[in-house]
């Protein structure tokens, strides 16, 4: 098959060839301006039966007409061009007597077309000249115009004229600003559902990572000490083995719940999201792992927002998750600081901190401070001059938008 007859999708090829296809696009301007004609021609008609000091249409005057509207099929590809066109027919046909009537509704329809396609300076310049041809073939040109003997026009009807151009440049002035608003309006809307989207797969893919990190990494621990024991302790090696079915259970559940909440969004989620209350839950999958976490609460607990509450358990999570991973500690403490002004939450390790070939791509603290940064909180994490880590979390009791 050639290129020539190669099959094409709407909407695409030349721009004639486009308008040939059909659509609305396409047989808009015709249309409208097919109804501008018959306007055009039928109202002057009309008209010059009332207005018998005028010239009554003749062939030119209907080719004046219909000369308007057969220019305003060019209006959107030219639309300067358009509107000084129609200037030039509607001046032409006023300054040979032709009757008045609904013979300006295409110079209506192009100067609003060519402000609001952004040409507002070049449409004044136009109108100007045009109501200047106008005074100049009114006052002095009328003694050699159709039709004979008539007078110049009166400062009436120069003032009408004049104050008729002002208003039509002001309707299209007011059209463009609204178009302008509209289009504005539009695009920041379409922007902020963008924004939103965005945070939702940030959200998703921080929970996806929180949920997987600390799953796995007990997964992988475990199934490094089932392997070491299995010929010596089988009985060890099979508690591992346990711990590795505990936890990646408990990981598909996760997942399972945070890919629900994204196929059906507007449902409420079957089981409530994580929280502080499950931190003894943590403490024993992380002994699995062969760490110890001592828990400790500081101060009357209050009750917490959703979000708030899983915010501070994902970061503690996260932070358990990198002692496994990253360190040869034993031991973690965890202090949960119930404050009136938020939330106070510590970390810590004693060390050494270990370097393997298995350190993730480094998106963990990244990933804490985003979630305390979502609710207007701050982490602090760092080694500590002991030789281990410390993680200090400050979290307000109520998200940015006081919830």
């Amino acid at each position: 098959m050639t290129d020539d007859s190669r099959p094409r999708w709407p909407g695409t090829g030349p721009p004639w060839l486009r308008h040939a296809r059909g659509g609305p696009a396409s047989w808009w301007p015709w249309v409208s301006s097919l109804a501008i004609a018959v306007v055009q021609v039928m109202g002057s008609t009309l008209a010059g039966h009332r207005q018998t000091g005028r010239v009554q249409l003749d062939a030119l005057g209907y080719a004046l007409l219909l000369a308007g509207p057969a220019l305003l099929l060019l209006r959107h590809r030219t639309p300067v061009a358009v509107a000084a066109g129609t200037s030039a027919v509607t001046l032409v046909y006023v300054a040979l007597g032709y009757p008045y009537g609904p013979a300006f509704v295409s110079l209506v329809v192009a100067y609003f077309v060519a402000v609001g396609a952004g040409h507002r300076r070049a449409v004044v310049t136009i109108a100007a000249v045009a109501y200047a041809a106008h005074l100049v073939t009114g006052m002095w040109l009328y003694r050699w115009l159709p039709p004979a003997g008539d007078g110049p026009v009166s400062w009436a009807e120069v003032s009408a004229a004049g104050a008729w151009l002002l208003a039509i440049l002001a309707g299209a002035e007011l059209v463009r600003v609204r178009r302008e608003r509209f289009v504005r309006e539009r695009r920041e809307r379409a922007e902020a559902e963008r924004r939103r989207a965005d945070e939702e797969r940030l959200r998703i893919a921080r929970e996806l990572h929180d949920v997987l990190a600390h799953s796995i990494s007990v997964i992988n621990v475990q199934a490094g000490v089932a392997l070491a024991l299995i010929d010596d302790r089988p009985e060890q090696a099979r508690v591992a083995l346990t711990t590795i079915k505990q936890a990646s259970k408990e990981a598909l559940g996760e997942v399972r719940q945070v890919l629900g909440a994204l196929r059906t969004p507007g449902d409420a989620p079957r089981s409530p999201a994580p929280g502080l209350d499950r931190l003894p839950e943590l403490a024993e999958q992380a002994a699995g792992a062969g760490l110890a976490v001592e828990i400790a609460v500081d101060g009357a607990r209050a009750p917490l927002p959703p979000g708030v509450d899983l915010a501070a358990f994902r970061i503690v999570q996260e932070a358990v998750t990198n002692i496994v991973r990253h360190s040869g500690a034993r031991t973690a403490r965890v202090r949960v600081g119930y404050r009136p002004e938020g939330l106070l939450i510590g970390v810590d390790d004693d060390g050494p901190a270990t370097a393997t070939e298995e350190t993730g791509g480094g998106n963990g603290l990244v990933g804490m401070r985003e979630r305390a940064a979502a609710f207007g909180g701050t982490v602090e994490a760092g080694p500590r001059p002991d030789g281990g880590f410390s993680v200090l979390v400050r979290l307000p009791h109520a998200d940015k938008e006081g919830r």
